[in-house]
């Protein structure tokens, strides 16, 4: 029996977990084939290849981010190969199961929940070694009638075989996210989540996990994701890991983690604050809301003080970038309370502030109570919100707007210290930053088209100019001095039109040839001689003295030169900075 599982990632360097799990359980007794695609492909394509493959049955892995065009798969590869048997599972198939049996005529079998058993069974009853029937955890046709068998009890996880020993995968490894779980189920009963429908945390085993983890290292992986729901549920088991990880690590890799910022204990941060090397973790953190009713209503429990506390503290020891996310639509969360909950967020400065909208998931207790809270959500995945009682679909259009200019302007990190003076002397609060920026973006039709570097700068600068035309200097001296530093070679032609006289440029080199200590110690020890200076520095006369700006957030205006040098190995810039009293009186001095 030829046997394949297949699935649709959402980008091409995912690497889908559950398919494998499936292959390593049905070992020995069946070889799976394991192929992945994008959700991008053409589904002419994906059908075609699968067709040439032959196979008798293929089983789908599906998601909301995948499910449609799976479908749209599953339609055209019945009609071009009736006899395949097509199985769906994942978690946006074992729900619903009936409306899914029904929808999708074309669908032999779903399995429902936890697949790896279930999946199996089915194999051998296929072969005619087991009755559909005395499968648990599965859903079939008997004629027109539609058969759901009761679910299966769990698995023990620790008995679990390896889902990633798989010589085919290991060139693939370097280039890939693996996702690695080491525990199913979540502790928590957030109603928005499906982990809450599963009552309980089990884990696989601790030793088997760190040789997957050696395997996965030795064969190159660089970024592995932990799939956990909260991975520092255990203190000890978190400890743990977090020490084998920090000893045996392979530079270069990076792993990722949903932490709960808010059960974190500080010893556990100043042991990683301590420890763990630069850039070896990176956290993600749910915050979702800060109202407390709102978390009340979706009985999630968070102390933001706490969170807060954590977040702090990991930022302070400079070694763990954090990613924290907010839902808009939560139920009673209006747009003012969404402001404040952006706001009181955005004040922890995280390295990134993820924005998404609520979806009502299939199973879900938000979504069996979307009435009671005047829910109205897309008919089809992902099933995201697009209004309630308390958010009009104009209010969801205004966050949208925000999110837009948050990941290209924020979460991008290419004009840090202009964004910090915006939402900090400028604007009222962050988010009044982001969502007058974000309207003015919108409605100039620039949200449909794509942006170079250089086109995000002059659109913020158009943005100032109309809206804040008083913040202007200072921002578009912050504006230079962010660009510049972020460049790896000397720009051709920056974003703006250059006013820097060439007297006045030449000026500046002839000061700093003379006296380049003006500039520090870290300037005079490159050693420049005039070709290397003409040849590898960018030199921009501003009115603002940028330097006490971003050592100390104190303005003063003054004209300033913005020196930036551009190493000959492309590793990036160094800028300097000096208000040109200070050049050239040195330079008089000498």
């Amino acid at each position: 029996m030829n046997i394949v599982c297949a699935t649709l990632n959402a980008k091409y360097i995912h690497m889908n977990l559950a398919i494998r799990y499936l292959k390593a359980y049905a070992q020995p007794e069946f070889d799976v084939k394991l192929v992945e695609y994008t959700i991008k492909d053409p589904v002419l394509n994906i059908v075609t290849d699968l067709y040439q493959r032959r196979p008798d049955v293929i089983g789908f892995s599906c998601y909301i981010w995948n499910i449609e065009e799976t479908i749209k798969v599953v339609k055209l590869l019945k009609k071009a190969a009736p006899n395949i048997v097509i199985v769906a599972g994942g978690p946006e198939v074992s729900y619903d199961v009936r409306e899914w049996m029904e929808r999708v005529p074309e669908l032999d079998f779903i399995v429902i929940g936890e697949g790896e058993e279930t999946f199996k069974q089915l194999l051998f009853a296929l072969e005619g070694r087991k009755e559909v029937a005395d499968v648990a955890g599965l859903a079939f046709r008997d004629g027109d009638r539609i058969v759901m068998n009761p679910q299966r009890n769990k698995l023990r996880l620790a008995d679990m075989p390896s889902p990633f020993r798989f010589p085919e995968d290991i060139p693939h490894l370097p280039n890939r996210i693996i996702y690695v779980e080491t525990s199913r189920g979540c502790p928590f009963s957030c109603q928005f989540c499906l982990s809450s429908i599963e009552v309980g945390v089990r884990y696989f085993d601790r030793e088997k996990i760190k040789d997957d983890l050696r395997y996965l290292m030795k064969h190159g992986a660089r970024t592995i994701k932990f799939v956990d729901r909260t991975f520092n549920i255990s203190r000890s088991y978190a400890m743990d890991m977090f020490r084998f990880l920090i000893d045996e690590h392979v530079p270069g890799t990076v792993f990722q983690f949903e932490i709960t910022a808010d059960i974190m204990r500080p010893e556990v941060i100043e042991f990683l604050n301590k420890e763990a090397p630069p850039g070896l973790f990176r956290f993600e953190i749910g915050v979702q809301s800060t109202n407390d009713e709102v978390n009340r209503l979706i009985m999630r429990k968070q102390n933001f003080a706490k969170l807060s506390r954590t977040v702090t503290m990991i930022k302070e020891g400079g070694k763990i970038a954090q990613h924290l996310d907010l839902i808009a639509g939560l139920p009673e969360e209006d747009y003012n309370s969404f402001r404040k909950t952006f706001n009181d967020v955005f004040a922890l400065r995280p390295e990134e502030l993820q924005l998404g909208f609520l979806k009502l998931l299939r199973g879900t207790g938000l979504r069996l109570r979307a009435e009671e809270y005047g829910y109205v959500y897309m008919d089809h995945a992902p099933y995201e919100v697009l209004a309630n009682n308390v958010l009009s679909f104009d209010d969801v259009i205004r966050i949208k707007q925000v999110e837009d200019v948050l990941e290209k302007y924020w979460n991008a990190h290419r004009m840090d210290e202009t964004i910090e003076y915006l939402v900090t002397d400028v604007f009222p609060s962050p988010f009044d930053f982001f969502q007058q920026f974000g309207t003015y973006w919108d409605e100039r039709g620039w949200a449909r088209i794509g942006h170079q570097l250089e086109d995000l700068f002059r659109r913020l600068h158009e943005f100032l100019r109309t809206c804040a035309p008083d913040a202007l200097p200072v921002a578009e001296s912050l504006m230079k001095y962010d660009y510049l530093r972020n460049q790896k070679y000397k720009p051709r032609k920056p974003w703006w039109e250059e006013k820097t006289e060439k007297t006045t440029r030449t000026t500046v080199y002839r000061a700093l040839l003379e006296r380049p200590e003006v500039l520090g110690e870290d300037f005079a020890a490159l050693g420049l001689g005039e070709k290397e200076l003409f040849k590898h520095t960018v030199v921009e006369i501003v009115p603002v003295d940028v330097g006490r700006y971003i050592a100390a957030k104190q303005l003063s205006f003054a004209p300033t030169a913005i020196v930036a040098y551009f190493d000959p190995s492309g590793t990036g810039a160094t800028v300097f900075s000096a208000p040109l009293s200070t050049l050239f009186a040195s330079s008089a001095s000498a």
